[in-house]
């Protein structure tokens, strides 16, 4: 899903002024009672009118909105946050989409090359970011996007963001660049082969086959062009990969590692980090991070920037990751995907919600429990585990949960 505000701000051409100052919605006249979706609609619609919005939308789009429950449910278990890295790689870089994502890099090789001179985007991250997004085109989601906005919008976690999208999503519909009925996606309101939110489609979308409207649901050469645009404007830098897959020494000094900070590959290499196979790294100052998706029993990997441009795409490290190896699989390039394996997390959410508390009652600042396991986790939980001479790759392992008293049953 391409995602431009859930972690990240980035200035859009915005008809909206920033109306949303409040990050829940509230029920007037007492502001501890969370309102109705029918009060919601009404705030809604008052926010509309002030930003200057047609009758059309205020009442034939606004006026026929509905709540979606199914929405709800679904943004409390995504998968990009609850399953292991083994598990979700497992399911989303295996041989079947390999073998189809290669078939569509040669089937689609003259428009992918135009868009890889013009934008600087090399054809398999534009394939491996459409299969991971809809199979290739295969699901592209048929939620009506307006409803499932509303439905977000109208829910405290995260209103201020969805009210923003929904508001995007009405003038691209008052702008004429969408039609409403074209309007269906996922439950997060992404839409089209490529699933762009309303915000990224407004601000980056375009027309690239020519024909004077913008449709990411059937125009492949839209869709296409519209990543390429997005992802260069962002920052991808074309003359960079996306990462690599290393080998860590044993005993290796992980306090010497921010995990959320860039080093240069000479750092990684006076730490005795290497490429596969034990090939030397070079002395480039090329900046890099250290990600152990599982721990410092997993597959280990330095990002470069085009890791982080990813991210702002989705906001899940394992997500950047399957995009980075499907793409890099798409030219045979492999970093051992099969030997991941397929656990799953021993922890749930809640585990890592008590683990988070429990940090916090020693003093570490890991904000609100949210069972993601997050930056701000992984700082707390490594700073924890170099105070207690644990092995600090700042992974929530069993022996941080035992040593934090946490008991967790037989799985």
């Amino acid at each position: 899903m391409i995602n431009t505000a859930v972690k990240h701000s980035f200035s859009l051409l915005s008809l909206v002024p920033l109306l949303f100052a409040a990050s829940k919605p509230l029920a007037q006249g007492n502001p501890t009672v969370e309102p109705t979706f029918e009060q919601c609609r009404s705030s809604l619609r008052q926010k509309a009118a002030d930003a200057g919005f047609s009758d059309f939308i205020l009442n034939d789009v606004i006026g026929n909105l509905t709540p979606l429950e199914r929405v709800i449910k679904l943004d409390r278990s995504q998968p990009e946050f609850t399953e292991s890295f083994a598990g979700y790689v497992g399911k989303r870089v295996n041989k079947l989409r390999i073998d189809t994502g290669k078939r569509m890099l040669q089937e689609h090789a003259a428009l992918l090359d135009g868009l890889a001179r013009q934008y600087g985007v090399p054809p398999r991250y534009i394939v491996a970011f459409w299969g991971l997004e809809t199979n290739f085109g295969s699901y592209k989601g048929d939620i009506q996007i307006l409803n499932a906005l509303a439905t977000l919008a109208c829910d405290p976690r995260r209103s201020q963001y969805f009210t923003q999208e929904l508001f995007d999503a009405f003038s691209l519909l008052q702008s004429q660049r969408v039609k409403r009925e074209q309007l269906l996606g996922s439950w997060a309101g992404a839409m089209g082969h490529m699933q762009f939110m309303p915000s990224a489609l407004k601000a980056y979308g375009k027309d690239g086959d020519g024909d004077g409207k913008l449709n990411v649901w059937e125009s492949l050469p839209d869709a296409f062009t519209s990543a390429a645009n997005y992802l260069q404007q962002i920052g991808w830098n074309k003359e960079e990969i996306w990462g690599r897959r290393v080998e860590i020494p044993k005993n290796f000094a992980f306090g010497e590692v921010n995990f959320d900070k860039a080093y240069p590959l000479s750092h990684f290499k006076a730490l005795g980090i290497t490429k596969t196979a034990k090939r030397p790294l070079p002395d480039y100052e090329t900046q890099a991070r250290l990600v152990l998706p599982a721990g410092h029993t997993g597959p280990a990997f330095l990002v470069y920037k085009n890791f982080s441009v990813i991210m702002k795409w989705n906001f899940s490290q394992n997500y950047a990751l399957a995009v980075g190896l499907l793409a890099d699989e798409l030219i045979n390039i492999h970093h051992g995907v099969d030997n991941f394996g397929d656990e799953k997390n021993f922890f749930t959410n809640e585990d890592l919600k008590l683990l988070q508390q429990k940090l916090m009652e020693k003093g570490f600042d890991i904000g609100k429990p949210d069972g993601i396991w997050g930056p701000a986790t992984r700082n707390a939980l490594q700073q924890y585990q170099l105070q207690n001479k644990l092995v600090a790759d700042g992974f929530p392992n069993r022996e941080v949960f035992a040593s934090l008293a946490i008991e967790l049953d037989k799985r």
